[in-house]
């Protein structure tokens, strides 16, 4: 594989709501609420800024569910909202990603430098929501901590990517999920959030044989950038594996402020 589709940002799950995607084509990208406030990262909801309207990604909603481990029923609102901090995941000006989640993780492991991650989230232009390709960037290094990595192992892989939002809110060596194996990944350009016109990778439909609505990936999609593997189910955000070369996706996706509009979508 040369590239990884991972799903990210902030949704109905943890904040009640979905980053809008603006008429002009701007949309918002807000990274999920931290589990714990125990983390060196300073950006909260009250301070992340919103890119297309005033306000910040506060604004965007009332309450929030950081679903810390042991407190899933945790809701938090007003002041406590504001002052909750992000989980600053992907990183997009540091070009950091970090993953937990087994499924991510096995994929993401096995790619390779030069290799790319794209990134897509949920966006909503107020009609319908669906998942748009927002971000990636090229992987310049991979490290994988498990929880049989020896400390000193762990503390200089933590010290190598210090703007990872798994790095910052570890306490010592000493990941938050201590069971899961954590993978690392430390980009380069060509990578950035998109500046606009974030690229439709779903569809809302009802498949055969259901009752209700769901998202599937385009069919168009999925042979233009040569997804391999993953769910064509989208409701939970699968991870995909391309084989499209690494150059060519990031063709297609263009440069973060000057995106080619009628590609791949």
């Amino acid at each position: 594989m040369t590239v990884v589709l991972a799903g990210v940002g902030a949704d109905t799950t943890n904040v009640g709501t979905v980053a809008p995607l603006y008429d002009d084509g701007r949309f918002e990208y807000v990274p999920i609420p931290e589990k714990t406030r125990e983390t060196d990262e300073e950006e909260t909801f009250g301070s992340w800024p919103l890119r297309g309207r005033k306000g910040v990604a506060a604004d965007l909603t009332t309450r929030i569910r950081p679903r810390p481990i042991g407190d899933d029923d945790l809701v938090l609102s007003g002041e406590d909202l504001a002052g909750w901090p992000l989980h600053r995941d992907p990183n997009f000006e540091a070009l950091s990603y970090g993953e937990h989640r087994a499924g991510y993780v096995s994929r993401l492991r096995s790619l390779e430098a030069g290799d790319a991650v794209g990134f897509y989230a949920g966006l909503s232009d107020g009609d319908r929501t669906h998942r748009y390709l927002i971000g990636s960037f090229t992987v310049e290094e991979i490290a994988v901590v498990t929880p049989e990595t020896p400390p000193e192992e762990r503390e200089a892989i933590l010290e190598r990517f210090p703007e990872n939002a798994h790095a910052k809110r570890a306490s010592g060596t000493e990941l938050y999920r201590e069971e899961k194996a954590v993978v690392l990944l430390a980009g380069r350009e060509p990578g950035g959030l998109l500046a606009r016109d974030p690229v439709r990778i779903s569809d809302y439909y009802v498949a055969a044989g259901n009752e209700r609505a769901q998202y599937y990936l385009r069919e168009r999609v999925s042979e233009k950038l040569s997804v391999v593997a993953g769910r064509e189910n989208m409701t939970f955000k699968p991870a995909y594996e391309c084989s499209i070369p690494a150059e060519r996706f990031h063709e297609l996706l263009g440069e973060p402020g000057d995106r080619p509009v009628d590609e791949p979508a």
